[in-house]
């Protein structure tokens, strides 16, 4: 039986067209009607190589779904390259495109050169949601790109950082960075693919990297894998976003003894590190304890990284109580056991019940009934806005959609990111 989905939380997959539009010197090819690409590239400072709404697209109409749109496509693709100064172009399909069967591979195919790559992903909105369609997006580029350069040397202490859902996540850039500087701190050399500075280069060098670390409860595990699988990088999947000093330190720690780093240099980076954050917690202890403006439970509605993340964050450094906590990424069923354990895993023997949904409204009608013994604290979307009002309670957003507030190079992972993020809970 199929359900409605009330306050969406995600787009579907053909919206990785932003994963695509992250990677300086990318452009993504739409094979699909023009309403899905007007439809799914909302504007949130995508950006990319070129202006948000600078894409290509074949523009696919009733004549195409009757004879095929393989031509339209071809001479969509042939006038990108001839128009267009990027470096590599993913030609990715629409619902309309892949219903009717035009075959997007032979046309990638056909135009993929080493210097100016054409690669293929299929991305219709019936497979899955934005998140699958990151993964398929970046096992693409792997498994068409990078199988067909030449070997060269591993770099010493290069690990491959991956993290987030460029634009479906507010904070994926900032978090990004951070976890670059987190890596550098412990003496290792991240390489990431996404954001200013980074270029074909960089995927390039993917393959040269001794380790992977994917920062994510299991987006983007597809495509780690395959790079383990395929290029013998061995992968670390730390499975929760570390926010804050607790998740922080143990997270450098298994980096570095995943990674053979100097376990002297971890450890005082960890001192150093924890020294400053305690330092901020305690200025202002009173404030943040004695004022009673916050309350001592919450509930979060987000994708599984925030969710799990900040729960831990908030129980394991600050002292707070999990009541429900709602998932809202359509996560597949393969990865839940394992992300409700690390629900378990928090400070003093607590842990948080854990729901998966995607109806808004059933979550709200579950947040009312929750005992919050107190002023609630609500985090999640714009769209916890009304019911955190509803029940007299804060309320941070965090996660997509993300409306009354601008996030340009945010952070809330790492230590600085936690702190962050106490301002934010602390401010509403």
């Amino acid at each position: 039986m199929l359900n409605i989905i009330d306050q969406p939380r995600y787009k579907c997959a053909l919206a990785a067209m932003q994963t695509i539009q992250s990677i300086p010197g990318a452009v993504p090819i739409l094979h699909s009607g023009p309403g899905c690409a007007s439809k799914l590239n909302d504007n949130s400072g995508s950006g990319g190589h070129f202006a948000p709404n600078a894409y290509p697209c074949s523009l696919v109409s009733e004549k195409e779904v009757v004879f095929g749109g393989i031509k339209k496509l071809r001479n969509t693709v042939e006038n990108a390259l001839n128009v267009m100064d990027a470096q590599l172009f993913v030609v990715i399909s629409g619902c309309t495109t892949e219903i009717i069967g035009d075959d997007i591979q032979e046309v990638a195919e056909d135009f993929f050169t080493i210097e100016r790559p054409v690669i293929w992903a299929k991305t219709p909105g019936f497979k899955g949601n934005n998140y699958l369609g990151h993964d398929w997006i970046l096992k693409s580029i792997f498994e068409q790109y990078l199988t067909k350069l030449e070997t060269k040397p591993k770099i010493k202490g290069l690990v491959n950082i991956f993290a987030g859902t460029p634009q479906q996540d507010p904070f994926w850039l900032g978090n990004l960075r951070e976890l670059e500087k987190l890596i550098k701190s412990i003496g290792l050399i991240s390489n990431t693919i996404f954001g200013a500075g980074r270029s074909l280069e960089n995927i390039k060098k993917i393959r040269q990297a001794e380790y992977t670390i994917l920062v994510s409860p299991w987006v983007g595990s597809e495509s780690a894998e395959y790079l383990e699988k395929e290029f013998d990088i061995p992968l670390l999947k730390y499975p929760v976003l570390p926010i804050g000093a607790a998740e922080t330190s143990k997270f450098l720690r298994t980096v570095g003894e995943f990674c053979h780093a100097d376990k002297d240099l971890v450890e005082k980076v960890i001192r150093e590190k924890e020294s400053e954050y305690y330092y901020y917690l305690e200025r202002f202890a009173d404030t943040l304890l004695e004022t009673g403006l916050l309350g001592k439970r919450f509930s979060i509605v987000s994708e599984a990284q925030y969710t799990l993340a900040i729960t831990k964050f908030l129980v394991n450094d600050l002292g707070f109580f999990p009541l429900t906590q709602f998932i809202t990424d359509d996560t597949p069923e393969k990865y839940r056991n394992k992300i409700t354990e690390e629900f378990k895993k928090l400070n003093y023997d607590i842990s948080a019940e854990v729901e998966w949904s995607t109806d808004g409204n059933a979550i709200h009608k579950k947040i009312k009934a929750l005992d919050f013994e107190g002023i609630p604290l609500i985090i999640g979307s714009y769209w916890e806005k009304e019911i955190a009002k509803e029940i007299k309670g804060r309320y941070v957003n965090i996660s997509y959609p993300v409306i009354n507030r601008l996030v340009i190079n945010g952070s809330i992972a790492g230590y600085s990111g936690g702190l962050k993020l106490l301002e934010d809970i602390y401010s509403a």
